[in-house]
């Protein structure tokens, strides 16, 4: 783990990091340096078995929530920054910012009329996601955020889920943990070729339920 200024940070330099398997975190809101990281153990979504739980499933299909994507990209990121403590400083707000004009950043968002409830976002590399943070202000906004999530990498054609670690939330969700060299194999291929986080449509409640249950 390294230290530098969070001033010389550059959409660029996030992009190059990434794609070595190291990113940039602030100690708080008010830190003046940022720590890049590396992790021996590495934090992923298998695409290839994610699963919805029967009470999501219920909950899915119960709750007319509206889906989005990239409609209130900055909102997502400020709000999973909006808590007592935060990694998310702010020369990490602006350099996601340019990243998101960049078209190189996304979110997926969960709507309760108009109000954001959950959300989650993300930078893209050739064909791997890098997850940065989520969010939820009603129950499960944000499992559901990343249920549409995972649809749509897996139909847009990405390889990769990085979750950078391996937290008991995301344990619970079916996240994993792999070693460092894995990761690096990960990464080196899922960052060959293109996929589009634009491209698929947003599915019915019940389409989604369909797609994850196939492909699990």
């Amino acid at each position: 783990m390294k230290q530098a200024p969070a001033f010389d940070l550059t959409p660029e330099l996030m992009l190059a990091a990434y794609a070595r398997g190291v990113f940039p975190m602030a100690e708080s809101r008010a830190s003046t340096e940022l720590h890049w990281i590396e992790p021996r153990q590495r934090g992923i979504f298998d695409l290839h078995t994610f699963h919805l739980s029967r009470s999501l499933c219920r909950r899915i299909r119960a709750v007319p929530y509206v889906v989005s994507v990239d409609r209130d990209f900055m909102g997502v990121v400020k709000t999973c920054a909006d808590r007592p403590e935060t990694w998310i400083n702010t020369p990490l707000l602006t350099a996601y910012e340019a990243l998101h004009q960049m078209g190189r950043a996304h979110s997926l968002e969960v709507w309760e009329g108009d109000t954001l409830v959950g959300g989650v976002y993300g930078l893209t590399i050739g064909r791997a996601f890098m997850g940065e943070s989520m969010f939820s202000r009603r129950t499960d906004g944000s499992k559901i955020a990343l249920a549409y999530l995972v649809d749509r990498l897996r139909r847009a054609g990405f390889r990769l889920f990085d979750t950078q670690f391996l937290t008991p939330h995301l344990a619970s969700l079916g996240a994993i943990e792999i070693p460092k060299a894995d990761y690096k194999c990960r990464l080196a291929e899922a960052i060959q070729g293109e996929a589009d986080f634009s491209l698929p449509n947003i599915p019915t409640p019940q389409e989604l339920i369909q797609a994850i249950a196939q492909t699990s």
